[in-house]
């Protein structure tokens, strides 16, 4: 005759809870490890990358192309400086870094020179090494975040063959004539896409970023995995659907 199995023992409820608290503490670890090493995601607070990048934009950040620093973790705590397995940057690529002035603030610029280069603007026109970077202008657009601003939408193309597009206010504006500055080993000349609605390396690092140092580097724009209208709070539920159409899964370019 089969005698019926006793059913198993029941864990404690001490015992349940250490194994809950074991698996919460595991996947915190492992999100952490891939926050501080791999991907951090970001929200785009200005305008100055329009076109490609707008307010509300959230984007991935990896971190792994560039190597790390402190400004790769968070809070950018006060570890040494330099980077570790540190590369630059490609020419044209949009970056994420602390601002040398405040590095508690976190700014997104493209890379338009690299270490050895000389940079300069005259007219609106980017010179690479004295080369004029071409650009083809595609018409006049309204501004993304101002409407009742017309820019230019033109087409820029850097020496390395790499193209992206750019807003233009007009001629005269502020930027748009700079002296020559030649950019210093471990650091990179930064500008931003909306060419005349953008603090970035045509200013000194006291109003702007300067030449940026790479250590200050956070990583490369990756993606925009959604975008949301301004206004929009995660503190705020009503507003968690106020998406703006025709910006998601886009690669940053």
């Amino acid at each position: 005759m089969i005698q019926p199995s006793s059913p198993p023992p029941r864990k404690s409820l001490a015992r349940e809870a250490v194994e809950l608290l074991t698996t919460l503490a595991v996947g915190m670890v492992i999100a952490g490890s891939i926050h501080a090493v791999l991907f951090q995601p970001f929200t785009i607070p200005s305008s100055s990358m329009e076109p490609g990048l707008v307010t509300g934009d959230y984007v991935v950040t990896s971190k792994f192309p560039y190597g790390w620093s402190r400004a790769s973790l968070a809070f950018n705590p006060p570890l040494p400086g330099g980077r570790l397995f540190g590369r630059d940057p490609a020419r044209g690529d949009v970056v994420v870094f602390r601002l040398p002035r405040d590095p508690q603030q976190i700014w997104v610029k493209r890379v338009i020179g690299l270490p050895g280069d000389r940079v300069r603007v005259e007219g609106g026109v980017v010179f690479v090494n004295d080369r004029a970077l071409p650009q083809v202008a595609l018409g006049e657009v309204a501004d993304q975040d101002m409407p009742e601003r017309r820019v230019m939408l033109a087409r820029e193309t850097l020496p390395n063959g790499r193209v992206h597009e750019i807003y233009d206010g007009g001629p005269g504006l502020p930027g748009d004539d700079t002296r020559t500055q030649v950019v210093p080993d471990g650091h990179y000349l930064m500008m931003g896409d909306n060419r005349d609605n953008s603090l970035d390396s045509r200013w000194p690092a006291a109003t702007g970023v300067g030449l940026l140092p790479a250590e200050n580097v956070v990583g490369r724009a990756e993606l925009i995995v959604a975008s949301w209208k301004p206004g929009a709070s995660l503190f705020k539920p009503w507003t968690w659907l106020d998406l703006q159409p025709g910006r998601f899964l886009k690669w940053v370019r």
